[in-house]
């Protein structure tokens, strides 16, 4: 099929101008949003002791009530980001991702205001909602606006943002929090609706391929002229064409379970669960477990820090290998090395070399699954893409409830510290095999290739 003068005819310089500022205002809100979805999520363990040691807070709280708080916030995320796949697709990014500013910032700072346990417990699972949709349509955001070749990259800062928030919270404390208390770290979170929300009010615009996706050509023109965002051509597959979908098509969770999507949306969960058990799970208990080898608190701080801090910069570096080579064919790969390093982790090594295996770890389970939710958004065409980043979020966050609780189960049982290694290795192999089978897909569309090929009448 010619291509048509449009197609092959550069953009002009003013607007790859106008579209480079729109990415990059785009993805600095999102990863803004994420690193206070990191905060929320750490914020919570820096103050665990202060309301367990201090009745006067909240009430008596035990151990155990302080395990069913943490994981409220939790159940909160899972439930936000099915929600929001629910609604996402049809609502489009741009409200979503407001909405979600807005609920977070607010159920953040009513939290600083819970008056006994209760109250802290439903305020921290409506803290969640807000934290899931956030979470859940950062990518869709990402990779609607992205240039071609820079998706997973682009995917990879916006992420890295939860890392960063954890870390963020864990300085806060150690800086703050005998000066403010607990109810002043949750107020810190409840800040983004004095300045990120006013960001994304004047500068988040609504994804030109939602709205051609819902059939508003004319508003896709306009937001497409007006940010420099291309609007995605038809893609040509030898001597056939891939139109854009009509309007009418399925949309969302729908569009999840047609035939087209139904076995790689199964398999891209059991990878998001994987790599979400593995990143609460090492988050929880590698400072125990490397306590267990004889290191002291200072040490597995060290470990906990080297661990995300691997996460952040080799999951950056990682991306720019699944822009360039697939992002499937680098997920398997990473979720291999965690293995790797986490076996060699139970052997006698130097201390070095046992926190380069650690940085290892840290880009094989938490820089997967940044990498994870870069390879689900890129997946899906824009009718699924919403949905499918909530189902992957959601469906994950179960793994990420079951790591902590099989780490813990480890460890009440008095198995040896190297068997929790050996779990989470295999968890990892697990992963690697699942990502492997995931079908292959097509570049341009992100739809499986067995579709395209039915899509555009080509035999298998």
């Amino acid at each position: 099929m010619r291509q048509t003068e449009h197609n092959v005819k550069s953009p002009e310089p003013s607007t790859l101008a106008r579209q480079k500022s729109t990415v990059r205002w785009v993805v600095a809100i999102a990863a803004i949003a994420l690193i206070f979805d990191g905060y929320d999520l750490v914020v919570y363990g820096t103050i665990v002791s202060t309301l367990l040691n201090d009745p006067s807070q909240l009430g008596e709280i035990g151990p155990a009530t302080a395990g069913v708080l943490g994981s409220w916030a939790l159940f909160g995320v899972m439930v936000g980001a099915l929600t929001t796949g629910a609604v996402g697709d049809y609502l489009g990014r741009r409200k979503i991702m407001i909405t979600g500013i807005i609920w977070f910032s607010v159920f953040m700072g009513l939290t600083a205001l819970a008056p006994n346990v209760f109250a802290f417990g439903a305020l921290r699972f409506a803290t969640g909602l807000g934290v899931g949709a956030l979470v859940a349509t950062a990518g869709a955001v990402v990779a609607e606006f992205a240039p071609k070749g820079k998706r997973n990259y682009y995917n990879a800062i916006v992420y890295s943002g939860v890392p960063v928030g954890g870390v963020l919270a864990s300085l806060l404390a150690i800086v703050l929090l005998d000066h403010i208390g607990w109810r002043g770290l949750f107020l810190v979170g409840a800040t983004p609706i004095l300045f990120l929300l006013p960001m994304a009010l004047a500068k988040l615009p609504e994804s030109p391929e939602w709205l051609m996706a819902r059939g508003r050509t004319e508003d896709a023109q306009r937001v497409s002229i007006r940010t420099g965002v291309p609007i995605t051509e038809p893609v040509a597959t030898g001597a056939h064409a891939l139109l854009p979908e009509a309007v009418d098509t399925k949309i969302g969770f729908r569009a999840l379970a047609s035939r087209k999507y139904a076995l790689p949306t199964l398999l891209l969960g059991l990878m998001s669960f994987a790599g979400l058990m593995l990143t609460y799970g090492l988050n929880t208990w590698l400072p125990q477990i490397m306590s267990q080898f004889g290191y002291g608190k200072s040490y597995s701080l060290a470990f906990l820090l080297v661990l995300n801090a691997g996460a952040v910069f080799g999951g950056l570096i990682a991306s720019v290998g699944a822009d360039r080579i697939g992002a499937k064919r680098v997920v398997s790969t990473t979720f291999f090395l965690a293995a790797v390093a986490m076996v060699l982790l139970t052997m006698q090594l130097p201390f070095g070399i046992l926190l380069a295996l650690v940085a290892v770890a840290g880009v094989g389970t938490i820089g997967t699954q940044v990498l994870i939710y870069g390879f689900v958004s890129n997946y899906y065409n824009s009718a699924a893409r919403g949905a499918g980043v909530a189902w992957c979020a959601g469906f994950g966050r179960l793994g990420g409830i079951f790591g902590p609780l099989i780490g813990g189960l480890l460890m009440a049982a008095g198995v040896e510290n190297h068997i929790a290694f050996y779990v989470f290795a295999g968890v990892a192999i697990v992963g690697a095999l699942v990502t492997a089978c995931v079908p292959l897909r097509n570049s341009e569309t992100g739809i499986p290739v067995r579709a395209v090929k039915a899509q555009a009448g080509i035999a298998k």
